[in-house]
């Protein structure tokens, strides 16, 4: 299943096909999931309608570590001996991509994640006892194409990482010339720190698309539609996507009290596709990110330092899951692909309220995460429809036209909604 930029340069295609990429968050799959419990997550995910997993190729370092813990180097204390490579634990991620890819997964695998690489803010704090050397990066990055590259994957060559220094930006690069000498096939990019917007110019040249996290601090809840703008308005223009939103019943970051629910993780899903990431979205459960399981030990001061999470059973039912889902397959029934991000039609409004138009513009969408009046400016409607994103309910909302300006008054939805306005043409 071979993963191109489309010709718009804005969204994806998978074997030439539209392919709206929404993924699910399983960063620790292959150290901490057993085969069987792979199936079933993958059998529950596929029903909902993700089509994509992350997963991060070496261990996660604020995983949850349980009875069940495959490595794939040698480890004394905490410190891994990347000189001895455990062709085991890479057989068996192989096998794992192998069932993925087989029930119609696209796989997103992370070859250095930031606690692997010098300087970055994760290595900083893990107290740099696990970063890698070029010459054994070298026989790393061998092994990853060896193993994973019949797969096709999009490879983030980084992962929720920083740019501090040259020899930080000189290690991706390194990591970037290798994978496209070597895997000339396979889309790259660089999935960064939370909040975070500034990627060096010598990077931005080799990415495929732009991710960017709007992460899971309580206090920064703009950054979904922040961000988005941002990439947005950059060159060269590439696909977008929100590739690590607030986690569903993740604790806010920095030990504040506090989880992101449903309608949190909905509405920061909503808020990025329409302020640009329209590529695609990326969903995570706190608790399966990590696989948390009854005998597992999860550290709330390592990293972000979040609350302990559920256990992974429990969170792959989390229902802001169905919710992803549900955007994917609305975009699928009005086959709805590049979506151009149109505030200027909104009067008056707050910016927590976003709104976008299709391409070929028969469709324009406003999110209202709040109920509230609404005016547009210059929107000809033919038809409109209210959807009550809670509920997964259609409603025909009234509204008047004076003055060329449009005005929906308080819909009587109790949470968040979109609006489908189908223009006259």
């Amino acid at each position: 299943m071979k993963l191109t930029v489309s010709p718009n340069n804005r969204t994806l295609q998978r074997d030439s096909h539209h392919f709206f990429y929404l993924a699910d968050t399983c960063w620790s799959a292959f150290t901490s999931i057993q085969e069987d419990d792979w199936i079933t997550y993958l059998d529950k995910r596929k029903e909902q309608g993700f089509n994509t997993v992350q997963i991060n190729i070496l261990p996660q370092w604020d995983r949850s570590k349980g009875t069940f813990d495959m490595l794939p180097y040698p480890i004394d204390g905490k410190k891994f001996d990347f000189g001895q490579v455990r062709t085991a634990y890479f057989e068996r991620a192989h096998k794992l991509c192998q069932i993925a890819e087989e029930k119609g997964f696209t796989l997103a695998l992370v070859v250095l994640w930031s606690n692997y690489v010098a300087d970055t803010w994760a290595s900083d704090l893990d107290g740099g006892i696990n970063i890698i050397s070029q010459a054994e990066r070298q026989i790393y990055y061998k092994q990853v194409i060896d193993t994973f590259d019949a797969f096709q994957p999009l490879y983030f060559i980084g992962g929720d990482t920083d740019f501090p220094t040259q020899d930080t930006i000189d290690t991706y690069l390194e990591a970037f010339d290798y994978f496209e000498t070597h895997s000339p096939e396979t889309l790259k990019t660089i999935h960064i720190k939370g909040r975070f917007k500034d990627i060096p110019a010598s990077i931005v040249s080799h990415l495929d698309l732009f991710l960017y996290q709007s992460g899971h601090n309580h206090s920064f809840l703009d950054m979904p539609f922040t961000l988005a703008e941002h990439f947005c308005h950059l060159e060269p223009q590439l696909p977008i996507i929100n590739s690590e939103p607030c986690y569903e019943q993740m604790g806010f970051a920095r030990q504040v009290y506090g989880r992101f629910e449903q309608r949190d993780v909905r509405k920061a899903a909503w808020q990025s596709i329409l302020s640009g990431g329209s590529a695609g979205i990326t969903y995570g459960a706190h608790g399966i990110w990590s696989w948390q399981t009854q005998e597992s030990a999860f550290a709330e001061d390592i990293g972000e330092a979040f609350d302990s999470p559920m256990i992974w059973q429990e969170a792959l039912h989390f229902p802001g899951a169905n919710d992803y889902g549900y955007i994917k397959q609305l975009f699928e029934l009005l086959s709805i692909h590049q979506l151009i991000p149109c505030q200027q039609h909104l009067i008056d409004t707050h910016a927590q309220i976003r709104m976008a138009i299709t391409e070929d513009q028969r469709y324009s969408l406003i999110y209202l995460p709040s109920n509230t009046k609404i005016c547009l400016r210059d929107v000809s409607i033919t038809n409109v429809t209210l959807v009550d994103l809670k509920e997964r309910r259609f409603f025909k909302p009234s509204y008047t036209v004076s003055d060329n300006v449009t005005i929906f008054k308080p819909h009587m939805c109790q949470e968040d909604v979109l609006l489908i306005i189908q223009n006259k043409e």
